[in-house]
This record gives structure tokens, sequence and C-alpha cells, in this order.
């Protein structure tokens, strides 16, 4: 049974596609169009699918859309009906296209969908959160398990407890809207100046450079739990609306109200400048966040007494919460659905169709069954000779992949940035070892040239260390794997350098560029690493190459950001790949056997209709 799952039409539109059970294919629709963050319907990444499957759309037998539109009508009626006459502006913008559009969602589906080919399946749908907790669960090693989500709002709810058995889940406990833990920290995303849905996790990069021991510190995360949000023992929290725009209006918050709360403006958006005092508010929202992730946690270990807990939902990509979560031991084991987004709805929706709604049985399997999230699309030496050959771009091709590995490890050991596309495309926000850009973990300058001349976003941002999974211990605490980059732990203590004194009163850029361990490049300003372990089981290349480096210079680990620029979707075809090495000053760039070096290439001629030329269609 050909089952598709669909997410779209909110943001990070994506498509999935199961087979009896077994995970085919998954893809987001922003790295087809380049539009990021793109939530129409994902014609391109259904059309992938599809042909990764080898079928065509009459070959489906469902389709499931992750979401419930009748259910999400619902509830922005009675939210207006509630606040009347306070959100008119927000009506009157929003009516129209679910009047026209979104209430008739099965048959706009059905209509976008028979452009693509024969439709003979079924549109059906799922709650929100019920596509979050699937895609969870189901995937994971687990037979039995607790299942959290929490994310912005889905339908009505916005945190979810259930209890995961076989192919079953069961919901424990919800909240509602308009609380949300999730649009708390959206809210703060945006006070301190950066983008909601997509500049979450620059809040989460920024909170570190809080002053823990700050008296203005503790007064801000003081204020945040006596005014904004009332946290229970069990995990259940209630915003005090009075502080909140988001019911009725297109803002996150009562300007007015939060300065008075906090004696400080909103940030400027996206300003080149960011204050001590956004840091600590940062600081202070994340301790909150934490604060509520755990007490969640230790409520439905009680209610299910399940050993193992499965996370989902936007808030998962809090990987800074997640560490915290597995060092507190609260569960035995931890897995968490790489992408975790809306995007991870596709697949969930798909899995929850085809365990509760088909009935059929669930056989966990050895680590999981995400096939380390490459499930996109993969381009064979071939396809990249085809486009090595029309742009004229010069490269040496490699027979024998030890040599290869031995001259990427070389370049990364002599300060050289690197671009490496190899295999299937990751499915979610993370690159892991397919299309990334490496550099040398040691190199204390490395953080500044990949942030500034690479990836042209602010520079207070950390990056990731990728390291052998046989070696991870050596160099972090750790007691698991971490594949999918979705743990945030502490760099070993007898690696960590001792602080200077007045450390954390120095301006940003002082502490940041501070040589805090051996591995500067990826030991954040608390001493802190989002780390990735590489098996050979999962990604046999990428694990050569972080061989051949160890070998080489004795170090395993190295720099591992995603294949784009600010502002930009990762790189999924190798014309995208060579067009940001280009764009950069990447020195190298990997494709498939093909190694090409930035000073042989000539300038890249531009063209309205390069996209013309290269989509999957």
């Amino acid at each position: 049974m050909n089952i598709l799952g669909i997410s779209s039409y909110y943001h990070d539109a994506a498509a999935a596609l199961i087979a009896d059970g077994a995970i085919v294919a998954a893809a987001q629709e922003e790295r087809f169009t380049r539009k990021k963050h793109d939530e129409s319907f994902p014609a391109h990444a259904i059309a992938f699918v599809l042909k990764q499957a080898r079928l065509s759309l009459a070959d489906v037998d469902a389709v499931v859309f992750y979401d419930k539109p009748y259910l999400t009508f619902e509830r922005l009626l009675e939210t207006y009906h509630a606040v009347a006459p306070a959100g008119l502006r927000s009506f009157i913008a929003a009516m129209p296209v679910w009047i026209r559009e979104k209430l008739f969602m099965r048959s706009m589906l059905q209509r976008e969908l028979q452009k693509l080919g024969t439709l003979n399946a079924g549109v059906f749908f799922t709650e929100h959160h019920l596509s979050h907790a699937a895609s969870a669960f189901f995937p994971s090693p687990f037979d039995e398990a607790a299942i959290i989500t929490i994310d912005g709002v889905g339908e009505w709810a916005t945190t979810t407890l259930c209890h995961g058995r076989g192919n079953s889940i069961r919901v424990l406990r919800q909240i509602d809207f308009p609380h949300s833990l999730g649009l708390l920290y959206s809210a703060f995303t945006a006070y301190c100046g950066f983008k909601v849905n997509s500049g979450e996790y620059k809040l989460m990069g920024l909170a570190p450079y809080g002053n823990p021991f700050g008296e203005r510190t503790r007064l801000f995360e003081q204020r945040i739990r006596t005014h904004l949000i009332k946290i229970h023992d069990d995990g259940s929290f209630v915003l005090n609306m009075d502080y909140f725009a988001y019911t009725t209006g297109l803002t996150m918050y009562h300007e007015k109200a939060w300065k008075e709360l906090f004696g400080i403006p909103p940030r400027e958006r996206e300003s080149e400048q960011i204050a001590q005092e956004y840091m600590d508010l940062a600081y202070a929202i994340q301790q909150v966040t934490e604060d509520v992730v755990l007490r969640l946690a230790r409520t439905a270990r009680e209610l299910t007494g399940a050993r193992c807990c499965c996370l989902a939902g936007g808030t998962a990509l809090n990987c800074v919460a997640n560490g915290k979560l597995q060092r507190a031991g609260i569960f035995d084991h931890l897995w968490i659905q790489p992408a975790s987004g809306d995007a991870g709805g596709a697949l969930g929706a798909a899995l929850a169709y085809w365990h509760i709604k088909q009935g059929a049985p669930r056989t966990p399997k050895d680590g999981d069954a995400m096939q380390g999230s490459y499930l996109g699309p993969r381009f064979d030496d071939d396809d990249i000779r085809i486009v090595c050959r029309d742009l004229d771009a010069p490269y040496t091709c490699f027979d024998d992949e030890r040599q290869l590995c031995a001259e990427v490890a070389r370049l990364l050991d002599e300060g050289r940035v690197v671009g490496w596309f190899q295999g299937r495309m990751e499915y979610g926000p993370r690159a892991l070892g397919n299309r990334s850009i490496l550099g040398d973990a040691r190199n204390p300058d490395m953080q500044k040239k990949l942030n500034l001349k690479i990836k042209f976003r602010e520079g207070f941002r950390p990056f990731a260390p990728a390291v052998l999974e046989s070696e991870a211990a050596r160099f972090f605490e750790t007691a698991e794997p971490s594949p999918y980059m979705l743990i945030v732990t502490s760099v070993k203590k007898e690696l960590c350098n001792p602080l200077p004194p007045g450390y954390h009163d120095m301006p940003l850029l002082d502490r940041l560029y501070v040589t805090r361990s051996p591995l500067p490049a990826v030991t954040h300003i608390d001493f802190s690493a989002r780390l990735q372990t590489v098996s050979p089981a999962t990604n046999p290349r990428f694990h050569a190459l972080l061989e051949a480096f160890h070998a080489r210079t004795g170090c395993p680990v190295l720099v591992n950001t995603s294949f784009n620029v600010r502002g930009e979707p990762i790189v999924c075809t190798p014309l995208d790949a060579y067009r940001c090495f280009m764009r950069t000053e990447m020195d190298a760039l990997v494709m498939g056997n093909a190694l090409l070096l930035k000073e042989q290439q000539k300038p890249l001629a531009e063209s309205s209709d390069w996209r013309k030329t290269y989509t999957l269609d």
C-alpha cells in the first residue's frame, strides 16, 4: 500500500511517501523552489517522492494531509468571537482566504494533485499533533514510549502528552490555544529582532551570551514567570493574554506592555548590533522553556510508566532543551524526529494512516527507521559531470574514495572550507553530511570565516561538530549517539580553558573569540556544542572523510554546517551547490567523486532560466 503524506499552506510544505509502512522518500518543497520555508502546495516534492518510488500518482492508495482545517477554522471563529471587536482587522484579513479556499481543502488538494497525474486515491486528514506524534513514535526504535509534542498551534492543541505502544498512540494530556509555549518563545524571538517561524534557533543561539549571574537576567526571568506565564508542577501552564496580541492582531505581543515589563523596546528587526539586554532576555526565556519541558517530561513519565521518550513539534528543535532533558535522566532513552517541524507532519500523517487507520502492525528497527534522514534526491556522477560540462567547470575525478577523502582531509587541515555534496539530501532542517559545508574545528578563525564570508550571517551564531561516533566520548559529555544534531551537550571539562576575568561583562565579540577549548570553532560561548555523531552504518562516505581527517591530524571532529547562505534553503541539486560555492568564499567543492577548486573556476555566468534546465520535474 502506497501512502502519500502532505503538509502545506502554513510553512515548510513537504511530501513523504511510505510503501507498506517503509519510508521511501521525503523532502521539503523549499529545496526545489528555492523559496525558504515555502508554504505552497508541494508539487515538486510530490513529483520527487513518486519518482523515487518509481510510481505514478495513479499508484497511490491514500493521500493524507497533516492537519484538519475544519478544526482550525472552528478555533479561529471561537477566538475572534471571544476577543471581538479587538480582532476585527485580523478577521477581515483571514476570512476571505478561508471561505474561498481553506474550508474546501479536500477539493483544493484534489485539484492540485490532478495536475500531477491521475488521482485514484481518497484524500484523508489527521490532526496536527497526531501527525507530529506519529512522526516521532512510529519511526523510533521503541516499542513503547511517552511522546511529547510542543509547537505554536495545530487546530486547538499546542502541547500534547501521548503514550505510544505498538501501532497505537493515545493522547493523555493536552494544552490548547491560546496557551502555547511555542508562541511564547516566538514572541520573544520577535521582540529580540528575529523573524517568527524561522528565527527561533537564532534566539536559542543568542541565549548563552546572556549573563547567567547578572541581576538583570534574574529580573527578566522573574518577570516572565510572574507576568507572562504561570507554570504548574505538572508542566501545564497558562499565559497572561493581556501581554500577547496574536489572538487579535497581526503581531505577537502588546509592545507598550512589554516595554513597561522589561524596560527595553523591541530590538530593531535583524539590526547589526545586539545589546546585552537582549542577550539576557534570550537567556531568561530559554531557562523558562527548559523548565516547562522538564516538568512535562516528568509528568509524561508518571502517566505512561515508559522508559523511553519521543519528541516532535517545532519546540523539539530546541536542542538545548533536548540536551537538558537527556541529562536529567527522566527517561532512559530519547529519540527526536529530525524533521520535527511542520515538514515532518507529512511523514507523520502517512504513518498515522498506515498504523492507526489501517491497523498495520509495527516492528521497531534497531536504531530507527529514518535511514539517517537521508530521504531526498540523489544525483549520480553522470548528473554531476553534465552540470560541470555545461558550466565549463574544471574538476578532478577520483575513482578511489580513500584518495578523495585523503585529499579533502588535506585541504581541511590547511584551513580550507569545503562544500560537501553527496548522496541523498537530508529531510529536515539539519545538514547531516550530505549537503554540508565543512571546516577544521581546531581553527580559531573558522567560526568567524564561516559566518561572515561563507554563510553571510550573524557573527554570534555557533556551529556544530560532526564527530566519529566511536570517538565522541573523548571530546564531549555524551553517553548516547546523536545522529541528527538535535542534542546540545558540553565539551569535556578537562578540555576547557579557564575563562578570563570579567568574561561575562566583556562585549559580545570579545567573548566570542576567546579560545575556550582545542575545538574553538564548535565550542559555544558556554562550552556547549550541538553534537552530530557519525556512524559508518548511516553515512559511510562522511564517516570515511572523518576517519581520513582523524588519521591525518589526530582530530576526529569537523565543523558541519548546512550547505546554503543566509536566507536560502539548503542546496538540492549539483547546480544549486555550484552556484552557492561560487558566490561565497568556499575554497573547494566535492560533488560525488568530483573535486572542484575555486582558483580553477571561471566566473559564474548568470542565467534567468537556469532553474528550468535543472529541476527534477
